[in-house]
């Protein structure tokens, strides 16, 4: 542009981020000003500032949803993890954390080569509430625990800088690798179920869930990951859209959770809260007035650069409002590099670091962790001697796009289960269904043939993205179509063993599946990934061990008849006879409970260590506070104090495992230990999840799994006036399904 860059101040590399970003800032015209606001930067020529386009996702892998990111002849494709719910179940923390790191090498590599940007608006961390939503395929599960503690690995695999893990400076000049976001804040899960979708949807939530549920997630993701980005929703939360409630925003995020970093809306949010929600009759500048005063700093979309001049000038909002939103996006681009030139770790990534052989094996891997075994009778590994030719049935057998499920991009390269399948086996393929919707029984006779002649017969079904999807929820939880009848015939003519594996993200009632003795296993695979075929194979035969566990409960199907969608509280309403919602507060049968999940051996636990008790000593200024209880239930003399009250990094407490593989197969068994408050405490929880950690233990061999656990994080409970709070009494700490299990008294005080 013909300008000396020397002469410019934020420009000059020996001042602070946060000097140069208002030196930027305070050069420009409010008309400047007001381009730079939407996830389209338009740039300023004369002070050399770049057009910038701060929209890309990186869900589960490098995206083309978003303008900032896009593949071509040089570029044709990035590798495409398995959606986030099959990941999760892998219960790998270490896995989450490296798929992050990989993604951001792709990312950065395609950023060198002009392809894509440095902000990623990723993760999505809502909690399932409901096995109906259609998003599930984008989330780490319904308990808030586990979501939180994904957040964290994979933002800080995408985030981290080598090196920088722990920087001690100020965090606002910790460098990045790419800029993550978590989303989207708060309480959304309902997109669009009979006729309620989620541009109108008030989602009605009581403190007590949303301390516990809704915002845990993201104040571990700001907190434990540091997290430079956080998204708001479509939804109002009580009355108030999400993106213009200045205490979810302002005193939240940004205060009381000390982000490093900028809030952006969802795509559109202000034009929905104007048009969709009709919020308080705004105009276009009383909604962008509104919405930057709670603290939204960047708006996915036009509102902001085409009506906060006119909203100034009209006196609603004032100019330091925009200064104070454009530092905080300018510091991130400085910690970004955008300005610098990237760190020298990055400057060198190019073609050969997008879909890498390694960068493929992991994305298998990632699959193979977390395919979870429903049910076997004795049937799983298949022997490859034993069996030389299969059939393969159903409408996912020769899945490719389905695989890899929603904001996905374009693959390195899909290998369906009828390609891995093939290259070990003689194989007969017979859909059994024209696609998931499985209209009509036309092909149903074909998928029978080729089960009667063939050795073993494994049956691919499921849904899709045409049943679960963003915008749209599901309105029950059955396979569609004609599927159940193909699986049920196909099942009752096989000549030898029959396997069913379910493509799927949230839960599907396939009671008749595990109950049929002429079905010997089932294996749930979500979406795989693009190696979702080849890493289906590897489990069927053996060559990998399946450890995943169940991140959502599977309900059964008149679960969708006892409430509806759009009732928020977790927590049951006896008064009109609604169950609870999650594990947490769910009490009745279910075709699988969350965690579930068998393997090729057996694990056994032992109990190596465990403290006992906890002695907390309150002085005259922490007050004891009282509980709800159970009639007739026995009353401490000092029921709970205050978490905020007490010093909280001392309430320590650890518990060792032994875990031991009885079997004659290696494998990974996940190690979940819970807790349970005591017992008379009204309206809480049954039990929480507190810990888990993948292990791999080899056949006949043991290993010690060692817990460390915050009293304040594990053993505490939310009552329903919003006190987070330490009860007294004996807790029950719950290791696995419940064969392990110690009391776990905490004593308070005064």
């Amino acid at each position: 542009m013909g300008l000396d860059m020397s002469t410019i101040r934020y420009c000059d590399k020996s001042l602070s981020y946060e000097v140069r970003a208002k030196d930027l800032v305070d050069s420009m015209t409010l008309a400047e000003k007001v381009l730079q606001l939407g996830n389209k930067a338009y740039g300023v020529d004369r002070l050399g500032l770049p057009k910038y386009q701060w929209w890309s996702e990186a869900l589960h892998g490098v995206s083309d949803v978003g303008p900032g990111t896009r593949f071509d002849d040089l570029i044709p494709g990035a590798t495409s993890f398995p959606p986030v719910i099959l990941t999760a179940a892998s219960f790998n923390q270490s896995l989450w954390k490296n798929i992050g790191q990989v993604v951001s090498t792709e990312a950065r590599a395609m950023y060198n080569l002009g392809r894509a940007g440095l902000t990623y608006w990723s993760p999505n961390i809502n909690v399932v509430r409901d096995p109906r939503w259609g998003r599930i395929t984008e989330t780490p599960g319904e308990d808030p625990f586990v979501v939180g503690t994904y957040a964290a690995n994979y933002v800080r695999g995408l985030q981290d800088v080598e090196g920088n893990e722990t920087y001690s400076k100020d965090l606002n000049s910790r460098p990045l690798k790419v800029s993550a976001c978590c989303k989207h804040y708060a309480a959304y899960d309902v997109d669009n179920w009979l006729g309620v979708d989620r541009y109108h949807f008030d989602a009605r939530v009581t403190e007590q869930d949303m301390l516990e549920t809704f915002l845990r997630p993201f104040e571990m993701c700001v907190k434990d990951g540091d997290v430079s980005s956080v998204m708001c929703s479509y939804n109002r939360v009580n009355g108030i859209p999400a993106c213009a409630d200045p205490r979810l925003l302002k005193d939240t995020i940004r205060g009381e959770w000390d982000l490093h970093g900028y809030i952006v809306s969802d795509c559109d949010s202000i034009e929905v809260m104007l048009h969709g929600h009709k919020w308080l009759g705004d105009t276009e500048e009383d909604a962008v007035s509104q919405v930057l005063k709670a603290g939204l700093d960047l708006d996915c979309g036009i509102y902001y650069t085409n009506y906060t001049k006119s909203a100034v000038h009209q006196g609603k909002v004032k100019e330091g409002d925009i200064d104070k939103s454009l530092n905080y996006l300018y510091v991130v681009l400085m910690r970004l590099g955008f300005f610098d030139g990237s760190h020298s770790s990055f400057e060198k990534l190019g073609v050969d670091d997008v879909c890498s052989e390694d960068h493929i094996e992991l994305a298998t891997e990632a699959a193979r962790e977390g395919i979870v075994l429903l049910k076997n009778n004795n049937t799983l590994p298949l022997d490859l001697g034993k069996y030389k030719s299969f059939a393969l049935v159903g409408p996912h057998a020769n899945a490719t796009k389905a695989m890899i499920g929603n904001y996905a991009g374009v693959p390195c390269k899909y290998t369906s289960p009828l390609d891995a399948f093939s290259t070990v086996v003689n194989v007969s393929y017979a859909p059994g269904c024209s696609d998931i919707a499985c209209k009509n029984e036309s092909l149903i006779f074909n998928a029978m043939q080729a089960a009667k002649k063939e050795e073993a017969t494994i049956i691919f079904a499921g849904l899709d993205l045409s049943i679960e999807a963003e915008s749209l929820d599901r309105v029950d939880l059955l396979l569609p179509g004609y599927q159940t009848q193909m699986i049920n015939q196909v099942a009752a003519v096989a000549k030898g063993p029959v396997i069913l594996v379910i493509m799927s993200a949230g839960g599907v009632d396939i009671s008749f599946a595990h109950k049929n003795p002429n079905i010997d296993a089932i294996l749930w695979a979500g979406y795989p990934g693009e190696e979702g075929g080849r890493a289906i194979a590897d489990v069927v035969f053996g060559k990998y061990n399946p450890g995943g566990r169940l991140p959502i409960t599977w309900h059964e199907a008149g679960y969708v008849d006892e409430l509806p969608m759009t009732s928020m509280p977790l927590r049951p309403i006896q008064e009109l006879g609604y169950p609870g919602r999650t594990y947490k507060f769910f009490t009745g049968s279910t075709v699988y409970p969350f965690g579930y999940g068998l393997s090729y051996t057996n694990f056994s636990y032992h109990l190596t260590s465990s403290e006992r008790s906890l002695n907390v000593q309150l002085d005259t200024s922490q007050h004891c506070r009282d509980l709800s209880f159970h009639n007739d239930s026995f009353r401490p003399p000092c029921p709970a104090v205050l978490v905020s009250d007490i010093n909280c990094t001392e309430l320590v407490f650890e518990v060792e495992v032994e875990v031991k593989n009885e079997g004659k197969l290696d494998g990974d068994e996940v190690v979940l230990v819970y807790s349970k408050p005591p017992a008379g405490i009204a309206e809480t929880y049954t039990k929480q999840l507190i810990g888990f950690e993948r292990v791999f233990v080899a056949a006949g061999s043991s290993k010690n799994v060692k817990f460390v656990f915050n009293a304040c994080k594990s053993l505490n409970i939310v009552e329903n006036n919003g006190y987070n709070l330490l009860p007294s009494g004996e807790h029950t700490i719950i290791v696995g399904d419940g064969g392990l299990s110690f009391p776990f008294q905490v004593y308070l005080k005064q």
